[in-house]
């Protein structure tokens, strides 16, 4: 089974959509709908924004359904040149850049208690997504993704998390995805489509661009089940 989290309604609708055989359950707030997807089964599920509501969904996911695989998609926002709105970024790994415990000697980001500050992504299914998405014609970058409660919006937030992390996009739910599959042992993969520049300079088009960039992730997502 594939376990499959989007933060927001236009992030999963799609992949709720094709769906067969399908059977939804509430569980702590969260709806999961399970069903099949060209022969594979697969569970879906809208987290809610941030953090903790990824990591609930995450969680519940991994006990009442035993995934195999958790695949994180969405939006997020570019820390690089070389991804643009509608572009793809597939997670190498992931980090939490709101995690801060250097003033008591820690490297910024390093998640106390399993004491690592990247967190890495499958490696199989990192090379299947790079694939799916040039299969689809779209511009794909694999690097770290960073995440944190917080909407990038300045050039000076941006550049902190690029340099302290040398991230390739930032958003707000894959770290706690991860982590969560780190302490319990399953495979993840975390895949955004650029819906924003990170800095505010294209505050007013954003709901647009995250329409089509949330169009975009569903797609790849798609064509990853397919193949």
């Amino acid at each position: 089974m594939i376990g499959i989290i989007g933060a927001m309604k236009p992030e999963i609708d799609g992949i709720k959509a094709v769906l067969e055989n399908k059977k939804t359950e509430n569980i702590s707030g969260i709806e999961f709908v399970c069903g099949t997807v060209c022969g594979r089964e697969v569970v879906a599920a809208q987290s809610g924004v941030g953090k903790v509501f990824a990591a609930i969904c995450a969680q519940t996911m991994i006990l009442r359904y035993s995934p195999e695989t958790i695949i994180n998609i969405g939006v997020g926002g570019t820390l690089t040149e070389k991804l643009g709105i509608g572009d793809i970024a597939v997670a190498s790994a992931v980090v939490q850049h709101d995690m801060d415990t250097s003033p008591i000697g820690d490297p910024v980001g390093l998640i106390s208690g399993i004491n690592v500050i990247e967190i890495p992504c499958g490696r199989k299914t990192v090379e299947k997504f790079r694939d799916s998405v040039s299969s689809l014609g779209i511009k794909c970058e694999i690097g770290i993704i960073a995440s944190g409660d917080q909407f990038i919006s300045s050039s000076a937030q941006k550049r902190r998390i690029r340099e302290n992390f040398d991230a390739i996009a930032c958003e707000m739910e894959g770290g706690a995805v991860g982590q969560v599959c780190y302490v319990n042992g399953v495979d993840f993969c975390v895949v955004r489509a650029i819906s924003d520049s990170a800095d505010g300079e294209a505050k007013m088009d954003y709901p647009a661009f995250m329409e089509m960039a949330a169009k975009n992730s569903v797609e790849v997502m798609k064509n990853f089940l397919a193949r």
